[in-house]
C-alpha cells in the first residue's frame, strides 16, 4: 500500500491546499506580533536607560513588615 513517506506527503500536502486561504493572515499576524515585540523591547530598553543610575528601577516595589497578632 503506501508507505510512512508517501502517507506524509499526502498530508503535508492536504494540509498545504486547506491553509492556502489562512496563510496570508497568518503572515500578517505574524508581522503585526513582531513589530509589537520589538516595540515593547525598545520602549523597556529606553525606560531602563533613562534618568539616575544609582536609582532602582521603577518596578521594584518597597515592602512592608506587619507585625503579627499572636
Amino acid at each position: 500500500m503506501f508507505g510512512i513517506g508517501e502517507l506524509t506527503l499526502l498530508l503535508l500536502v492536504i494540509v498545504a491546499v486547506l491553509a492556502v486561504k489562512r496563510l496570508p493572515d497568518l503572515m500578517r499576524s505574524a508581522g503585526k506580533a513582531a513589530r509589537i515585540l520589538k516595540s515593547e523591547k525598545r520602549a523597556l530598553k529606553d525606560e531602563d536607560g533613562a534618568g539616575d543610575p544609582h536609582r532602582p528601577s521603577s518596578r521594584v516595589i518597597r515592602g512592608e513588615t506587619a507585625e503579627r497578632d499572636a
